[in-house]
Protein backbone atom coordinates (compact mmCIF):
# COMPACT_ATOMS: atom_id res chain seq x y z
CA UNK A 1 0.00 0.00 0.00
CA UNK A 2 1.35 3.85 -0.76
CA UNK A 3 2.06 5.50 1.93
CA UNK A 4 2.88 8.87 2.82
CA UNK A 5 6.87 9.57 3.51
CA UNK A 6 6.99 13.15 4.77
CA UNK A 7 4.61 14.11 7.48
CA UNK A 8 4.21 17.61 5.75
CA UNK A 9 2.37 15.88 2.91
CA UNK A 10 -0.25 16.01 4.96
CA UNK A 11 -0.95 19.74 5.60
CA UNK A 12 -2.20 19.22 1.37
CA UNK A 13 -5.37 17.46 3.13
CA UNK A 14 -7.08 20.30 4.12
CA UNK A 15 -6.73 22.52 0.65
CA UNK A 16 -8.34 19.59 -0.88
CA UNK A 17 -11.51 19.49 1.22
CA UNK A 18 -12.15 22.99 0.85
CA UNK A 19 -11.54 22.77 -2.82
CA UNK A 20 -14.51 20.01 -2.73
CA UNK A 21 -16.54 22.37 -0.37
CA UNK A 22 -16.10 25.41 -2.99
CA UNK A 23 -16.74 22.99 -6.13
CA UNK A 24 -19.95 22.03 -4.67
CA UNK A 25 -21.09 25.77 -3.71
CA UNK A 26 -19.91 27.06 -7.25
CA UNK A 27 -21.94 24.43 -9.27
CA UNK A 28 -24.88 25.17 -6.57
CA UNK A 29 -24.57 29.08 -8.23
CA UNK A 30 -24.31 27.99 -11.86
CA UNK A 31 -27.57 25.90 -11.84
CA UNK A 32 -28.81 28.87 -10.42
CA UNK A 33 -27.99 30.96 -13.72
CA UNK A 34 -28.86 28.70 -15.79
CA UNK A 35 -32.65 28.45 -13.94
CA UNK A 36 -32.39 31.90 -14.25
CA UNK A 37 -31.43 32.05 -18.16
CA UNK A 38 -34.79 30.06 -18.05
CA UNK A 39 -36.91 32.34 -15.90
CA UNK A 40 -34.87 35.97 -15.08
CA UNK A 41 -37.72 36.43 -12.25
CA UNK A 42 -35.61 33.61 -9.89
CA UNK A 43 -34.60 35.62 -7.03
CA UNK A 44 -34.82 39.09 -8.54
CA UNK A 45 -33.80 41.47 -6.33
CA UNK A 46 -32.44 39.36 -3.57
CA UNK A 47 -29.69 37.71 -5.68
CA UNK A 48 -29.72 39.39 -9.18
CA UNK A 49 -27.87 37.69 -12.19
CA UNK A 50 -24.56 39.74 -12.02
CA UNK A 51 -24.17 38.22 -8.68
CA UNK A 52 -24.62 35.29 -8.85
CA UNK A 53 -22.67 34.97 -11.93
CA UNK A 54 -19.59 36.57 -10.32
CA UNK A 55 -19.84 34.04 -7.52
CA UNK A 56 -19.78 31.21 -9.94
CA UNK A 57 -16.49 32.84 -11.61
CA UNK A 58 -14.96 33.32 -8.53
CA UNK A 59 -16.02 30.27 -6.90
CA UNK A 60 -14.38 28.42 -9.65
CA UNK A 61 -11.24 30.21 -9.32
CA UNK A 62 -10.76 29.71 -5.91
CA UNK A 63 -11.46 25.98 -5.68
CA UNK A 64 -9.10 25.30 -8.73
CA UNK A 65 -6.25 27.41 -6.44
CA UNK A 66 -7.01 25.18 -3.78
CA UNK A 67 -6.03 21.64 -6.13
CA UNK A 68 -3.21 23.48 -7.29
CA UNK A 69 -2.11 24.44 -4.38
CA UNK A 70 -2.87 21.08 -2.54
CA UNK A 71 -1.25 18.94 -5.35
CA UNK A 72 1.80 21.37 -4.98
CA UNK A 73 2.21 21.16 -1.12
CA UNK A 74 1.85 17.02 -1.40
CA UNK A 75 4.49 16.26 -4.33
CA UNK A 76 6.79 18.77 -3.50
CA UNK A 77 8.25 16.54 -0.77
CA UNK A 78 8.67 13.73 -3.42
CA UNK A 79 10.31 15.74 -5.41
CA UNK A 80 12.90 17.45 -2.83
CA UNK A 81 13.15 13.81 -0.73
CA UNK A 82 12.33 16.33 2.69
CA UNK A 83 9.80 18.17 4.18
CA UNK A 84 8.18 21.32 3.26
CA UNK A 85 9.87 24.05 4.41
CA UNK A 86 8.00 26.52 6.94
CA UNK A 87 5.25 24.37 7.71
CA UNK A 88 3.88 27.34 9.88
CA UNK A 89 3.29 29.51 6.50
CA UNK A 90 1.76 27.14 4.92
CA UNK A 91 -0.94 27.11 7.85
CA UNK A 92 -1.28 30.86 7.56
CA UNK A 93 -1.85 29.76 3.94
CA UNK A 94 -4.74 28.43 4.82
CA UNK A 95 -6.78 30.28 6.78
CA UNK A 96 -5.20 33.47 4.27
CA UNK A 97 -7.87 31.73 2.14
CA UNK A 98 -10.43 30.93 4.04
CA UNK A 99 -10.31 34.56 4.69
CA UNK A 100 -10.45 35.62 1.00
CA UNK A 101 -13.20 33.26 0.25
CA UNK A 102 -15.53 34.61 2.73
CA UNK A 103 -14.44 38.23 1.49
CA UNK A 104 -15.03 37.64 -1.68
CA UNK A 105 -18.40 35.66 -1.45
CA UNK A 106 -19.40 38.22 1.12
CA UNK A 107 -18.54 41.39 -0.70
CA UNK A 108 -19.81 40.49 -4.17
CA UNK A 109 -23.71 41.03 -3.15
CA UNK A 110 -22.29 45.10 -2.53
CA UNK A 111 -22.68 45.19 -6.64
CA UNK A 112 -26.42 44.90 -6.27
CA UNK A 113 -25.98 48.25 -4.35
CA UNK A 114 -23.12 50.11 -6.47
CA UNK A 115 -20.54 49.66 -3.59
CA UNK A 116 -17.03 49.56 -4.17
CA UNK A 117 -15.74 50.80 -1.46
CA UNK A 118 -13.83 53.36 -2.96
CA UNK A 119 -10.61 54.97 -1.04
CA UNK A 120 -7.56 56.56 -2.17
CA UNK A 121 -8.47 56.27 -5.66
CA UNK A 122 -9.03 51.98 -5.61
CA UNK A 123 -11.95 49.85 -4.71
CA UNK A 124 -11.17 47.86 -2.02
CA UNK A 125 -14.31 46.07 -1.52
CA UNK A 126 -15.04 44.68 -4.94
CA UNK A 127 -14.06 46.20 -8.13
CA UNK A 128 -17.09 44.50 -10.23
CA UNK A 129 -13.79 43.41 -13.25
CA UNK A 130 -14.84 40.24 -14.68
CA UNK A 131 -12.75 37.59 -13.35
CA UNK A 132 -11.17 39.43 -10.83
CA UNK A 133 -13.96 40.86 -9.05
CA UNK A 134 -12.11 40.95 -5.97
CA UNK A 135 -11.70 44.21 -3.85
CA UNK A 136 -7.98 45.41 -3.19
CA UNK A 137 -8.04 44.11 0.36
CA UNK A 138 -8.62 40.76 -0.96
CA UNK A 139 -6.00 41.30 -3.65
CA UNK A 140 -3.44 42.40 -0.94
CA UNK A 141 -4.05 38.89 1.09
CA UNK A 142 -4.02 37.13 -2.19
CA UNK A 143 -0.45 38.93 -3.17
CA UNK A 144 0.76 37.66 -0.27
CA UNK A 145 -0.51 34.00 -0.31
CA UNK A 146 0.91 33.60 -3.79
CA UNK A 147 4.17 34.87 -2.05
CA UNK A 148 4.29 32.57 0.76
CA UNK A 149 3.46 29.83 -2.15
CA UNK A 150 6.39 30.84 -3.85
CA UNK A 151 8.52 30.72 -1.08
CA UNK A 152 7.65 27.66 0.65
CA UNK A 153 8.27 25.46 -2.70
CA UNK A 154 11.66 27.61 -3.51
CA UNK A 155 12.99 26.45 -0.11
CA UNK A 156 12.01 22.98 -0.17
CA UNK A 157 13.53 22.35 -3.38
CA UNK A 158 17.07 21.06 -3.49
CA UNK A 159 19.99 23.66 -5.29
CA UNK A 160 19.47 24.22 -8.07
CA UNK A 161 22.14 22.16 -10.24
CA UNK A 162 19.53 19.00 -8.99
CA UNK A 163 16.73 20.43 -10.83
CA UNK A 164 14.78 18.90 -13.53
CA UNK A 165 12.54 20.32 -15.85
CA UNK A 166 9.79 19.56 -13.57
CA UNK A 167 11.01 21.84 -10.75
CA UNK A 168 11.77 24.54 -13.21
CA UNK A 169 8.04 24.07 -14.89
CA UNK A 170 6.63 24.30 -11.00
CA UNK A 171 8.77 26.79 -9.88
CA UNK A 172 8.24 29.38 -12.89
CA UNK A 173 4.95 29.06 -12.59
CA UNK A 174 4.54 29.86 -8.62
CA UNK A 175 6.78 32.97 -9.15
CA UNK A 176 4.74 34.15 -12.23
CA UNK A 177 1.33 32.79 -10.53
CA UNK A 178 2.44 35.77 -7.65
CA UNK A 179 4.20 38.40 -10.27
CA UNK A 180 1.14 38.49 -12.52
CA UNK A 181 -1.40 39.31 -10.21
CA UNK A 182 0.24 43.13 -9.37
CA UNK A 183 -1.01 43.73 -12.70
CA UNK A 184 -4.65 43.62 -11.48
CA UNK A 185 -3.95 45.77 -8.26
CA UNK A 186 -4.89 48.69 -9.50
CA UNK A 187 -7.44 50.94 -11.11
CA UNK A 188 -7.14 53.15 -14.16
CA UNK A 189 -10.15 55.39 -15.15
CA UNK A 190 -8.90 54.39 -18.99
CA UNK A 191 -11.80 51.58 -20.05
CA UNK A 192 -8.61 50.20 -22.99
CA UNK A 193 -6.26 50.70 -20.51
CA UNK A 194 -8.16 48.97 -17.74
CA UNK A 195 -9.08 45.88 -20.01
CA UNK A 196 -5.29 45.27 -21.15
CA UNK A 197 -3.95 45.25 -17.46
CA UNK A 198 -7.14 42.98 -16.60
CA UNK A 199 -6.55 40.45 -19.08
CA UNK A 200 -2.82 40.64 -18.71
CA UNK A 201 -4.01 38.62 -15.20
CA UNK A 202 -6.75 36.52 -16.67
CA UNK A 203 -5.31 35.71 -19.87
CA UNK A 204 -1.14 35.27 -18.55
CA UNK A 205 -3.17 33.24 -15.91
CA UNK A 206 -4.75 30.43 -17.77
CA UNK A 207 -3.06 30.85 -21.05
CA UNK A 208 0.66 31.19 -19.19
CA UNK A 209 1.52 30.53 -15.74
CA UNK A 210 -1.44 27.95 -15.42
CA UNK A 211 -0.57 26.01 -18.22
CA UNK A 212 2.75 25.59 -17.01
CA UNK A 213 1.90 24.89 -13.95
CA UNK A 214 -0.49 22.19 -14.94
CA UNK A 215 1.66 20.80 -17.40
CA UNK A 216 4.20 19.85 -14.92
CA UNK A 217 1.92 18.99 -12.20
CA UNK A 218 0.34 16.47 -15.18
CA UNK A 219 3.92 14.78 -15.88
CA UNK A 220 4.53 14.44 -12.55
CA UNK A 221 1.19 12.48 -11.30
CA UNK A 222 2.13 10.18 -14.61
CA UNK A 223 5.59 9.45 -12.77
CA UNK A 224 3.82 8.67 -9.70
CA UNK A 225 0.83 7.01 -11.44
CA UNK A 226 3.01 4.67 -13.87
CA UNK A 227 6.27 5.04 -12.54
CA UNK A 228 7.22 6.77 -15.82
CA UNK A 229 10.87 7.63 -16.27
CA UNK A 230 11.20 11.45 -15.00
CA UNK A 231 13.52 11.96 -18.01
CA UNK A 232 11.17 11.52 -20.64
CA UNK A 233 8.29 12.83 -18.67
CA UNK A 234 10.64 16.17 -17.92
CA UNK A 235 11.13 16.34 -21.55
CA UNK A 236 7.55 16.43 -22.43
CA UNK A 237 7.61 19.19 -20.13
CA UNK A 238 10.50 21.36 -20.70
CA UNK A 239 8.94 21.53 -24.70
CA UNK A 240 4.92 21.94 -23.01
CA UNK A 241 5.92 25.21 -20.98
CA UNK A 242 8.43 26.60 -24.32
CA UNK A 243 5.53 26.36 -26.58
CA UNK A 244 3.24 27.71 -24.21
CA UNK A 245 5.19 31.08 -23.23
CA UNK A 246 6.23 31.02 -26.87
CA UNK A 247 2.77 31.33 -28.12
CA UNK A 248 0.37 32.53 -25.14
CA UNK A 249 2.91 35.58 -24.53
CA UNK A 250 1.81 37.75 -27.74
CA UNK A 251 -1.27 35.61 -28.19
CA UNK A 252 -2.54 37.89 -25.70
CA UNK A 253 -3.57 40.00 -27.75
CA UNK A 254 -6.82 38.21 -28.98
CA UNK A 255 -8.19 40.21 -26.14
CA UNK A 256 -7.64 43.02 -27.54
CA UNK A 257 -9.32 43.23 -31.52
CA UNK A 258 -12.50 44.92 -29.78
CA UNK A 259 -11.48 47.42 -27.33
CA UNK A 260 -9.85 50.15 -29.62
CA UNK A 261 -6.19 49.17 -30.09
CA UNK A 262 -4.14 49.50 -32.56
CA UNK A 263 -5.38 47.55 -35.90
CA UNK A 264 -2.05 45.76 -35.90
CA UNK A 265 -3.03 43.44 -33.17
CA UNK A 266 -5.49 42.00 -35.15
CA UNK A 267 -3.00 40.25 -37.49
CA UNK A 268 -0.46 39.17 -34.72
CA UNK A 269 -3.06 38.26 -32.03
CA UNK A 270 -4.76 35.76 -34.61
CA UNK A 271 -1.41 34.26 -36.22
CA UNK A 272 -0.20 33.60 -32.44
CA UNK A 273 -3.56 33.03 -31.08
CA UNK A 274 -3.25 30.01 -33.77
CA UNK A 275 -0.30 28.60 -32.29
CA UNK A 276 -1.65 28.38 -28.79
CA UNK A 277 -3.05 24.32 -29.68
CA UNK A 278 0.43 23.57 -29.94
CA UNK A 279 1.34 22.69 -26.39
CA UNK A 280 -1.84 21.38 -26.20
CA UNK A 281 -1.25 18.76 -28.84
CA UNK A 282 2.20 18.01 -27.06
CA UNK A 283 0.45 17.48 -23.81
CA UNK A 284 -2.43 15.31 -25.33
CA UNK A 285 0.24 13.21 -26.84
CA UNK A 286 2.27 13.26 -23.50
CA UNK A 287 -0.39 11.26 -21.73
CA UNK A 288 -0.55 8.71 -24.43
CA UNK A 289 3.18 7.87 -24.70
CA UNK A 290 3.45 7.96 -20.73
CA UNK A 291 0.35 5.71 -19.89
CA UNK A 292 1.30 3.40 -22.40
CA UNK A 293 4.72 2.83 -21.47
CA UNK A 294 3.83 -0.83 -20.39
CA UNK A 295 1.07 -3.26 -19.57
CA UNK A 296 0.55 -2.43 -15.84
CA UNK A 297 -3.16 -2.85 -14.54
CA UNK A 298 -4.29 0.94 -13.72
CA UNK A 299 -4.95 0.74 -9.90
CA UNK A 300 -6.60 3.89 -9.75
CA UNK A 301 -9.70 4.66 -12.53
CA UNK A 302 -11.20 7.57 -10.92
CA UNK A 303 -7.79 9.36 -10.58
CA UNK A 304 -6.32 8.53 -14.20
CA UNK A 305 -9.96 9.31 -15.87
CA UNK A 306 -9.88 12.77 -14.40
CA UNK A 307 -6.59 13.28 -15.19
CA UNK A 308 -7.17 11.68 -18.94
CA UNK A 309 -10.33 14.14 -18.81
CA UNK A 310 -8.31 16.91 -17.96
CA UNK A 311 -5.78 16.51 -20.91
CA UNK A 312 -8.60 15.64 -23.35
CA UNK A 313 -10.54 19.00 -22.86
CA UNK A 314 -7.47 20.97 -22.41
CA UNK A 315 -6.94 19.98 -26.66
CA UNK A 316 -10.64 20.35 -27.47
CA UNK A 317 -11.90 23.30 -24.96
CA UNK A 318 -8.81 25.47 -25.00
CA UNK A 319 -6.93 24.34 -28.32
CA UNK A 320 -9.53 23.57 -30.94
CA UNK A 321 -12.14 26.04 -29.77
CA UNK A 322 -10.11 28.10 -28.70
CA UNK A 323 -8.66 28.17 -32.47
CA UNK A 324 -12.06 28.34 -34.03
CA UNK A 325 -12.96 31.96 -32.50
CA UNK A 326 -9.57 33.65 -31.47
CA UNK A 327 -9.14 34.86 -35.12
CA UNK A 328 -10.09 38.36 -35.65
CA UNK A 329 -12.41 37.36 -38.47
CA UNK A 330 -14.20 34.93 -36.52
CA UNK A 331 -13.79 36.54 -33.14
CA UNK A 332 -15.67 39.24 -34.63
CA UNK A 333 -18.93 36.82 -34.43
CA UNK A 334 -18.34 34.93 -31.85
CA UNK A 335 -16.98 37.66 -29.36
CA UNK A 336 -19.78 37.65 -26.03
CA UNK A 337 -21.71 35.16 -27.27
CA UNK A 338 -22.61 32.07 -26.12
CA UNK A 339 -20.10 30.38 -28.02
CA UNK A 340 -17.48 31.46 -26.08
CA UNK A 341 -19.11 30.58 -22.98
CA UNK A 342 -18.90 27.11 -25.19
CA UNK A 343 -15.20 27.44 -24.68
CA UNK A 344 -14.56 28.62 -21.31
CA UNK A 345 -16.64 25.94 -19.99
CA UNK A 346 -14.48 23.21 -21.23
CA UNK A 347 -11.25 25.39 -21.12
CA UNK A 348 -11.32 25.94 -17.63
CA UNK A 349 -13.12 23.81 -15.48
CA UNK A 350 -11.94 20.56 -18.36
CA UNK A 351 -7.90 21.61 -17.97
CA UNK A 352 -7.85 23.15 -14.63
CA UNK A 353 -10.52 21.76 -12.72
CA UNK A 354 -10.28 17.84 -13.76
CA UNK A 355 -6.55 17.70 -12.79
CA UNK A 356 -7.91 18.82 -9.43
CA UNK A 357 -10.23 16.26 -9.44
CA UNK A 358 -7.90 13.80 -10.45
CA UNK A 359 -5.29 15.36 -8.09
CA UNK A 360 -7.41 14.67 -5.05
CA UNK A 361 -8.73 10.78 -6.11
CA UNK A 362 -4.93 10.23 -5.73
CA UNK A 363 -3.65 11.60 -3.12
CA UNK A 364 -6.91 11.62 -0.63
CA UNK A 365 -7.08 7.69 -0.53
CA UNK A 366 -3.08 7.63 0.25
CA UNK A 367 -4.08 10.70 3.17
CA UNK A 368 -6.89 8.64 4.66
CA UNK A 369 -5.12 4.99 4.45
CA UNK A 370 -8.16 4.33 1.88
CA UNK A 371 -6.30 2.86 -1.00
CA UNK A 372 -8.59 0.02 -1.81
CA UNK A 373 -11.33 2.07 -1.65
CA UNK A 374 -14.61 1.37 -3.64
CA UNK A 375 -13.89 3.04 -7.47
CA UNK A 376 -17.71 2.84 -8.71
CA UNK A 377 -18.26 5.79 -7.22
CA UNK A 378 -15.70 7.63 -9.14
CA UNK A 379 -16.11 6.04 -12.02
CA UNK A 380 -19.40 7.16 -12.07
CA UNK A 381 -19.02 10.43 -10.87
CA UNK A 382 -16.54 11.16 -13.69
CA UNK A 383 -18.84 9.88 -16.59
CA UNK A 384 -21.67 12.00 -14.88
CA UNK A 385 -19.14 14.87 -15.07
CA UNK A 386 -17.74 14.60 -18.03
CA UNK A 387 -20.98 13.83 -19.95
CA UNK A 388 -22.46 16.64 -18.07
CA UNK A 389 -19.87 19.10 -18.67
CA UNK A 390 -19.75 18.35 -22.90
CA UNK A 391 -23.15 18.74 -22.81
CA UNK A 392 -22.97 22.12 -21.33
CA UNK A 393 -20.87 22.94 -23.81
CA UNK A 394 -22.91 22.07 -26.66
CA UNK A 395 -25.78 23.47 -25.22
CA UNK A 396 -23.71 26.83 -24.99
CA UNK A 397 -22.40 26.46 -28.17
CA UNK A 398 -25.85 25.62 -30.10
CA UNK A 399 -26.92 28.63 -28.24
CA UNK A 400 -23.94 30.90 -29.33
CA UNK A 401 -24.49 29.99 -33.26
CA UNK A 402 -28.19 31.40 -32.97
CA UNK A 403 -26.72 34.63 -31.03
CA UNK A 404 -24.60 35.78 -33.71
CA UNK A 405 -27.47 34.99 -36.49
CA UNK A 406 -30.33 36.82 -34.97
CA UNK A 407 -28.27 39.53 -33.29
CA UNK A 408 -24.88 40.00 -34.92
CA UNK A 409 -26.17 39.46 -38.44
CA UNK A 410 -30.07 39.84 -38.55
CA UNK A 411 -29.36 42.96 -35.87
CA UNK A 412 -32.52 41.87 -33.58
CA UNK A 413 -32.91 43.65 -30.16
CA UNK A 414 -30.84 41.59 -27.30
CA UNK A 415 -32.81 43.66 -24.65
CA UNK A 416 -35.96 43.67 -26.22
CA UNK A 417 -37.14 40.24 -26.27
CA UNK A 418 -36.33 38.74 -29.90
CA UNK A 419 -32.90 36.72 -28.86
CA UNK A 420 -34.64 35.00 -25.71
CA UNK A 421 -37.36 32.59 -27.44
CA UNK A 422 -35.03 31.49 -29.65
CA UNK A 423 -32.94 30.11 -27.12
CA UNK A 424 -35.37 27.92 -25.05
CA UNK A 425 -33.74 25.30 -26.61
CA UNK A 426 -30.45 25.89 -25.97
CA UNK A 427 -31.51 27.54 -22.24
CA UNK A 428 -33.03 24.09 -21.49
CA UNK A 429 -30.34 21.81 -22.54
CA UNK A 430 -27.73 24.35 -20.49
CA UNK A 431 -30.04 23.32 -17.31
CA UNK A 432 -30.74 19.52 -18.11
CA UNK A 433 -26.70 18.53 -18.47
CA UNK A 434 -26.41 21.57 -15.57
CA UNK A 435 -28.30 18.93 -13.48
CA UNK A 436 -26.62 15.87 -14.69
CA UNK A 437 -22.92 17.54 -13.99
CA UNK A 438 -24.34 18.38 -10.31
CA UNK A 439 -25.55 14.57 -9.62
CA UNK A 440 -21.72 13.55 -10.57
CA UNK A 441 -20.37 16.38 -8.57
CA UNK A 442 -22.38 15.23 -5.31
CA UNK A 443 -21.38 11.82 -6.21
CA UNK A 444 -17.26 12.59 -6.39
CA UNK A 445 -17.51 15.29 -3.30
CA UNK A 446 -19.63 12.60 -0.91
CA UNK A 447 -16.98 9.79 -2.07
CA UNK A 448 -13.45 11.77 -1.81
CA UNK A 449 -15.14 13.33 1.44
CA UNK A 450 -15.61 9.86 3.29
CA UNK A 451 -12.96 7.64 1.64
CA UNK A 452 -11.06 7.37 5.66
CA UNK A 453 -14.73 6.69 7.00
CA UNK A 454 -16.65 3.88 4.94
CA UNK A 455 -15.18 0.16 4.52
CA UNK A 456 -11.81 -0.35 3.32
CA UNK A 457 -12.48 -3.50 2.42
CA UNK A 458 -14.80 -3.38 0.26
CA UNK A 459 -12.51 -3.32 -3.27
CA UNK A 460 -10.44 -6.33 -2.80
CA UNK A 461 -8.03 -8.28 -6.01
CA UNK A 462 -11.01 -10.34 -5.92
CA UNK A 463 -13.74 -7.83 -6.47
CA UNK A 464 -12.23 -6.05 -8.76
CA UNK A 465 -11.63 -8.85 -11.36
CA UNK A 466 -14.89 -8.74 -11.84
CA UNK A 467 -14.67 -5.29 -13.57
CA UNK A 468 -11.56 -6.07 -15.65
CA UNK A 469 -12.34 -6.03 -19.38
CA UNK A 470 -11.25 -8.62 -21.71
CA UNK A 471 -8.76 -7.20 -23.91
CA UNK A 472 -11.12 -7.17 -27.34
CA UNK A 473 -13.44 -4.62 -29.28
CA UNK A 474 -13.18 -1.27 -27.54
CA UNK A 475 -11.02 -2.65 -24.61
CA UNK A 476 -7.98 -3.58 -27.63
CA UNK A 477 -4.80 -1.76 -27.02
CA UNK A 478 -4.81 1.30 -28.07
CA UNK A 479 -2.12 2.00 -30.59
CA UNK A 480 -0.05 5.22 -31.19
CA UNK A 481 -1.59 5.54 -34.88
CA UNK A 482 -5.23 5.10 -33.59
CA UNK A 483 -4.65 7.44 -31.62
CA UNK A 484 -3.51 10.53 -33.92
CA UNK A 485 -6.92 8.97 -36.08
CA UNK A 486 -9.21 10.13 -32.99
CA UNK A 487 -7.14 13.30 -32.49
CA UNK A 488 -7.78 14.08 -36.63
CA UNK A 489 -11.09 13.89 -36.41
CA UNK A 490 -11.34 16.59 -33.76
CA UNK A 491 -9.37 18.82 -35.50
CA UNK A 492 -11.72 17.82 -38.72
CA UNK A 493 -14.74 19.62 -36.32
CA UNK A 494 -12.66 22.22 -35.28
CA UNK A 495 -12.07 23.28 -38.80
CA UNK A 496 -15.82 22.57 -39.52
CA UNK A 497 -16.59 24.90 -36.54
CA UNK A 498 -14.41 27.70 -37.61
CA UNK A 499 -15.73 27.51 -41.37
CA UNK A 500 -19.63 27.53 -39.38
CA UNK A 501 -18.28 31.14 -38.06
CA UNK A 502 -16.63 32.10 -41.23
CA UNK A 503 -19.78 31.70 -42.78
CA UNK A 504 -22.09 34.71 -41.39
CA UNK A 505 -19.90 36.54 -44.00
CA UNK A 506 -21.40 35.12 -46.84
CA UNK A 507 -24.29 37.20 -48.63
CA UNK A 508 -27.34 34.65 -48.28
CA UNK A 509 -26.59 34.70 -44.27
CA UNK A 510 -26.65 38.19 -44.28
CA UNK A 511 -30.11 38.30 -46.22
CA UNK A 512 -31.47 36.22 -43.20
CA UNK A 513 -30.74 32.49 -44.72
CA UNK A 514 -29.37 30.39 -41.85
CA UNK A 515 -29.22 27.15 -43.09
CA UNK A 516 -25.35 26.84 -43.41
CA UNK A 517 -23.94 28.30 -40.00
CA UNK A 518 -26.91 25.83 -38.03
CA UNK A 519 -26.23 22.73 -40.09
CA UNK A 520 -22.56 23.36 -39.92
CA UNK A 521 -22.79 24.63 -36.15
CA UNK A 522 -24.49 21.55 -35.52
CA UNK A 523 -22.42 19.09 -37.49
CA UNK A 524 -19.17 20.20 -35.98
CA UNK A 525 -19.77 21.06 -32.07
CA UNK A 526 -21.93 17.82 -31.96
CA UNK A 527 -19.03 15.84 -34.05
CA UNK A 528 -16.60 17.38 -31.65
CA UNK A 529 -18.04 16.72 -28.80
CA UNK A 530 -19.17 12.94 -29.52
CA UNK A 531 -15.93 12.05 -30.54
CA UNK A 532 -13.63 13.36 -27.52
CA UNK A 533 -17.12 10.95 -25.27
CA UNK A 534 -16.07 7.74 -27.95
CA UNK A 535 -12.09 8.63 -27.49
CA UNK A 536 -12.15 8.80 -23.73
CA UNK A 537 -14.43 5.84 -23.32
CA UNK A 538 -12.00 4.18 -25.90
CA UNK A 539 -8.57 4.78 -23.76
CA UNK A 540 -10.40 4.15 -20.27
CA UNK A 541 -11.37 0.97 -21.90
CA UNK A 542 -8.43 -0.03 -23.28
CA UNK A 543 -6.49 0.86 -19.73
CA UNK A 544 -8.86 -1.31 -17.58
CA UNK A 545 -8.38 -4.12 -19.91
CA UNK A 546 -4.41 -4.16 -19.23
CA UNK A 547 -3.57 -7.15 -17.39
CA UNK A 548 -6.19 -8.97 -18.43
CA UNK A 549 -5.97 -12.26 -19.77
CA UNK A 550 -6.54 -12.65 -24.00
CA UNK A 551 -9.86 -14.81 -25.20
CA UNK A 552 -6.81 -16.17 -26.95
CA UNK A 553 -4.83 -17.21 -24.21
CA UNK A 554 -8.24 -18.85 -22.28
CA UNK A 555 -8.92 -20.54 -25.09
CA UNK A 556 -5.08 -21.81 -25.04
CA UNK A 557 -5.30 -22.65 -21.03
CA UNK A 558 -8.67 -24.44 -21.94
CA UNK A 559 -7.28 -26.43 -24.44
Amino acid sequence: MIQIKYETQRLSFRFFVVMLILFFFQVLFGLLLAAQHVDPTILAGTLNFNVVRAEHTNLGLLWILCGFIGTILFIGPLMSKRELAAPGLIKFLFYALLAVVVWNVGTQALAMKGIAGWWKGQPWLQEGLEYIEAGRAADVIILIGFAILCYVVLRTFPKRSEWNEIHWGLAIGVVALTAVWVFGMFFTERLDLQEYFRWYVVHYWVEGVWEVIHISLVGFLLVLMFDADVKSVGFAVFWGVVLVWLSGLIGNAHHYFWIGTPEFWQFWGSLFSALEPLPLIFCFWHIYLDAHQDAKPLKNFPAFAFLLGSVVLEHVGAGILGFTMTFAITNIWSHGTWVTMSHAHLALFGTFGMLGLSAAYYILPIIRRATNFDQRLGKLSFWLVFIGILGLSFGFAIGGTIQVFLYRTLGLDWFGGDIAPALVFAKGMVLIFGMVFFAGVCLLVYDLLTLGARDKAVATGEDMAEHVLAPVGSARPLSGWETGIWMLWMWIFGMIITFDLLSFNLSTVQQGNATIPYLMGFVGYSGLLLVSLLFVRRFLHAMQARGAPSLAAEGQSAT
